[in-house]
């Protein structure tokens, strides 16, 4: 049996301004470091022996139907705005049409150089790559909209950062598309008003089909994205990078480089090397989607016939984005503390809970899952600062049915902490992949109970503790 990707391109039929055609640069001596069997039988893909698998999702060998291009884009990175971005270490291969009917785009990363790579080697190092293959599965698992890690290859040849020397590794992304708020800014930007037409179709034809026009396409991509970071707050989960370019039209989790999960919470966290001004922190996640949505919004007032009748259009749906997000918010929250339909003074509840939560130090992921464990209490520096907010949740609670279930599906016992993917990423270096495959195996199953895995559920000693993370660059 022979691997057999069923292709079925359609960004490579926009016009030639939206990439660059270019082959994957190939590797010297590939390895395969895991295979994502059944996402591969989701895609629909009949998968090869494991040499051609290792060809293939290296780049060495460009598979048939493949139409591999780079894209072009533009994003405001951290608030100012790059028009000239792109793919400068990614290579589409091209897209497939899965068992379900949606359409999905296959991407190789650290694929090699493209004409947007502005100086850099177009590589990516083995640790970004299992990083990226782990946090992605692990949301896919969480119920969060994201990416997914179909292949993740070594390429037997250093890659050169300020560390030295290190492994290089190509990943294999799978996404609903690639298309970003900075693809729509890329054309708008160059008042390319044809291409930016164009980019609009494709994309209402391809993701939003039920939305008429740019107007109906703001509101569709406001509210997958208002409810996309919403679900990013209920898992503890910090983006660390929300570019417009890193902002999907599909409402895909896109790019985990210098992300992080909560350990002890506190609003203001930030981790990401680069955030020196907390833009991204976890409780200002809200505010920025909202300002991505503006510059999303901005981009498609040159469609519109009527310009003051748009901006007042395009204002109303931007504004509503908080509200959207929030009432999303409210409802995973009020699961997370078991109830069913909660209401606004709940929110006060949970927000209490979250107070004395930062005040205690305690541990996002297991204060939620112990709630009604005796195991809560111990999250805190001080217990019995907690006691009288419980006593209120069991008032609240004993009016709900199934309330215990209901927290079970919603409070993961399992998330990829900071300090076990730098573990695993320290062990795949000394080539030791077991931490990895361990890390998936649990993490494919984040809400059920592993006993045997307990140790993946504690928080970082002092010592373990990753205080920073970095871009994937």
């Amino acid at each position: 049996m022979t691997l057999h990707i069923p292709f079925d391109n359609s960004y490579a039929l926009l016009p030639p301004q939206f990439y660059t055609r270019i082959d994957p640069k190939p590797v010297r001596t590939p390895r395969l470091l895991r295979f994502n069997t059944a996402l591969a039988d989701e895609l629909g893909i009949t998968p090869g022996p494991e040499a051609e698998l290792t060809e293939v999702f290296s780049g060495n060998r460009i598979p048939d139907g493949a139409a591999p291009l780079a894209q072009a884009y533009a994003g405001h990175q951290f608030g100012g705005f790059n028009p000239g971005l792109g793919d400068g270490r990614a290579n589409l291969l091209g897209e497939v049409v899965d068992i379900n009917g949606h359409r999905c785009d296959i991407q190789l990363k650290g694929a090699g150089p493209t004409p947007y790579s502005r100086m850099g080697d177009g590589r990516a190092w083995m640790g970004p790559v299992l990083r990226e293959y782990v946090v992605s599965e692990a949301m896919h698992a969480l119920g969060v909209p994201t990416t997914r890690a179909l292949a993740a290859v070594a390429t037997g040849e250093p890659i050169y950062r300020e560390q030295g020397a290190l492994p290089g590794a190509v990943l294999t992304r799978v996404a609903a598309s690639h298309i970003r708020v900075g693809t729509f800014q890329y054309f708008a930007a160059r008042r390319d008003t044809d291409a930016l037409r164009a980019l609009c179709d494709h994309v209402l034809q391809r993701h939003y089909p039920q939305a008429d026009g740019p107007d109906g396409l703001l509101r569709e991509v406001a509210q997958r994205q208002a409810e996309l970071v919403a679900r990013w707050l209920s898992v503890g989960f910090i983006h660390g990078v929300m570019n417009t370019d890193n902002t999907t039209i599909s409402g895909e989790t896109i790019d985990y480089g210098p992300c992080a999960f909560l350990d002890a919470y506190h609003p203001q966290t930030v981790f990401s090397s680069i955030d020196s001004q907390g833009r991204y922190a976890y409780d200002n996640q809200i505010n920025v989607i909202t300002w991505n949505l503006a510059q999303f919004a901005t981009s498609l007032l040159p469609l519109m016939p009527d310009q003051e009748a748009a901006v007042a259009s395009f204002t109303e749906t931007v504004h509503a984005v908080p509200g959207i997000a929030e009432a999303e918010w409210l409802r995973l929250f009020g699961a997370k503390i078991g109830l069913a339909d909660p209401s606004e003074p709940d929110r006060i509840l949970i927000n209490d809970l979250l107070a004395l939560m930062a005040e205690g130090r305690a541990d996002f992921t297991n204060t939620f899952r112990n709630l009604a464990r005796p195991e809560a209490r111990d999250q805190f520096l001080d217990p019995a600062r907690f006691d009288p907010w419980q006593i209120r949740w069991q008032a609240r609670v004993a009016q709900e049915a199934d309330w215990q279930a209901r927290m079970d599906a919603a409070n993961p016992a399992f998330i990829p902490r900071n300090h076990r993917i730098e573990q695993m990423i320290t062990a795949a270096v000394a080539d030791d992949l077991a931490p990895f495959h361990r890390l998936l195996d649990v993490l494919s199953r984040p809400y059920q109970d592993q006993p045997e895995a307990c140790d993946l559920m504690r928080p970082p000693a002092p010592s373990e503790a990753v205080q920073q993370t970095y871009c994937g660059t």
